[in-house]
């Protein structure tokens, strides 16, 4: 072979790209090629396929920091295989090399007689590939029937691995995961669903929600957990996020982002809040999670985290075409949307959040009427902006404050988002857990059944918001959304 420079490469599997569809619509195509190839798959095995009446080998080399690979090209060789040759591809299938029994191996030999019973499969892949050109770099969209299973998949590559990640950035696929043939073929042919990953990064919580697409369009959850990582903790009083806190949400990021792939995930989104939008120190935050995790974590304005809070409750919830409002509160913030259906009038993000009055003013343990009642007056005033709105029809609830209190409402030992989801909750339960927290030190709340032990300190403070904005909107009543942001991005970034 002559000498060929590996690549940095990317790919992605799929059958719909949201925006990075719209961007390769929009530039000129190049050069379209069609081929028939037999992918040989063993499961662990470099990349081999025969095309061109050639076995064709790459192998893979490394990995860099942004998930691009290097896969080196080492034979194409014809056929009948010399044994020699054929050693050197049952080594690249990751198998056992058995007495061979001919000094030369046709195709039709090699796949009967070696690869079958060792349990490599052959597969039948015809590829209609369209080439363009991204930054510099050499992109392709190819659509692939695989022992006639159709799938789309989409590659940039080039020498300049900075280039490649610009160029998967630039056209919208920076959430997807590199997903080399091998891999995506094996995936086609178990029809295994696509799954998708969002993490929500909070100021007290993150949260981890694996969506897999069924084959209406609509969304089955895999995984939807929170881990308490207290991000914000200090953040009132210093402006900025303590080590501590950026290394136990590092730490929770990392183990999502791999939980994420060993469900299959094809892309993992991440979204910032309050606590990363207020520390002085964000945006070295979310570089040192990158540089420890993989995960580029984009944090976004709060209208927007309204907006998506918004669109997963109304899409979960079918309330109906009524005028609607939709809060989220959480550890550093809380969010409103009013609207109707699926129609947002207007949307904004309050600094309200249970971590900054649980340190303000020691909620954490047994408070007293005198104290409960300035925090309360201190969150009305920070809630100004909501005052003499007209009651809406409806107002649905969301965020970790509120599903904890629907928990404990429901005694829920292990807690069950089926439950959750839809419970409505009036102000009498609400001021019978205030009084139920307020009474209580941590550990006494840590044996409350249905609150989860490391939101104990924060509940109060949280209840305590909740009960305020349904004071201000005059409702008796609210819905409980256990859909939240991390829904909501799901649903925008990957399709309804």
């Amino acid at each position: 072979m002559a000498t060929i420079i590996p690549r940095w490469e990317w790919r992605t599997f799929g059958t719909r790209f949201g925006a990075a569809e719209a961007h390769f619509a929009a530039l000129t195509p190049g050069a379209v090629q069609e081929s028939d190839e037999l992918y040989l798959l063993s499961g662990e095995g470099d990349n081999v396929k025969v095309r061109d009446d050639l076995m064709d080998i790459k192998v893979f080399r490394e990995e860099n920091a942004d998930g691009l690979e290097r896969w080196e090209p080492v034979m194409k060789a014809g056929f009948p295989l010399p044994a020699a040759d054929v050693v050197r591809v049952l080594e690249a299938l990751r198998l056992a090399v058995p007495p061979l029994a001919r000094e030369g191996y046709t195709l039709d030999q090699f796949v009967d007689e070696l690869a079958r019973p060792a349990g490599v499969r052959p597969v039948a892949v015809h590829k209609r590939r369209v080439r363009y050109t991204v930054g510099g770099c050499t992109a392709e969209v190819s659509d692939v029937l695989a022992d006639g299973k159709p799938i789309r998949t989409i590659a940039i590559e080039s020498e300049d691995g900075a280039a490649v990640a610009a160029a998967v950035r630039a056209v919208g696929l920076g959430d997807y995961l590199n997903t080399s043939y091998p891999k995506g073929l094996t995936a086609v042919l178990a029809d295994a669903p696509e799954r998708y990953a969002v993490i929500d990064v909070g100021t007290n919580s993150v949260k981890f929600h694996v969506g897999e697409r069924n084959a209406a369009g609509g969304w089955r959850a895999v995984v939807d957990r929170a881990e308490i990582t207290r991000l914000g903790e200090g953040l009132e009083a210093s402006g900025e996020i303590a080590p501590a806190a950026l290394g136990r949400t590092a730490d929770a990021i990392a183990g999502m982002a791999g939980e994420a792939k060993r469900e299959r995930a094809l892309a993992i989104a991440a979204v910032g809040t309050a606590g990363l939008r207020i520390a002085r120190n964000g945006d070295e935050v979310v570089a040192a999670i990158r540089a420890r995790t993989g995960v580029a974590v984009e944090v976004i304005p709060g209208e927007e985290e309204s907006r998506l809070a918004f669109l997963a409750a109304a899409a979960g919830l079918g309330l109906g075409d009524v005028p609607l409002v939709v809060f989220d509160t959480g550890g550093g913030s809380t969010q409103f949307t009013f609207g109707h259906g699926g129609q947002v009038d207007e949307r904004f993000s309050l600094e309200v959040g249970a971590v900054r009055y649980t340190e303000r003013f020691g909620l954490a343990g047994v408070v007293t009427s005198e104290v409960l009642r300035e925090a309360m007056a201190a969150i009305s005033a920070d809630l100004s902006r909501i005052d003499g709105r007209p009651p809406p029809d409806a107002l649905v609830g969301m965020g970790g404050a509120i599903t904890n209190i629907t928990a404990v409402k429901h005694g829920l030992a292990t807690y069950d988002p089926d439950v959750v989801q839809g419970t409505v909750l009036d102000r009498a339960e609400i001021d019978r857990q205030i009084e139920l927290y307020r009474s209580r030190d941590v550990d006494g709340r840590r044996a409350i059944v249905g609150l989860q032990p490391k939101r104990a300190d924060v509940i109060l403070a949280g209840a305590c918001v909740v009960r305020t904005v349904m004071d201000k909107l005059g409702q008796d009543t609210l819905t409980v959304s256990d859909r939240g942001l991390r829904h909501g991005v799901l649903v925008e970034r990957f399709g309804a």
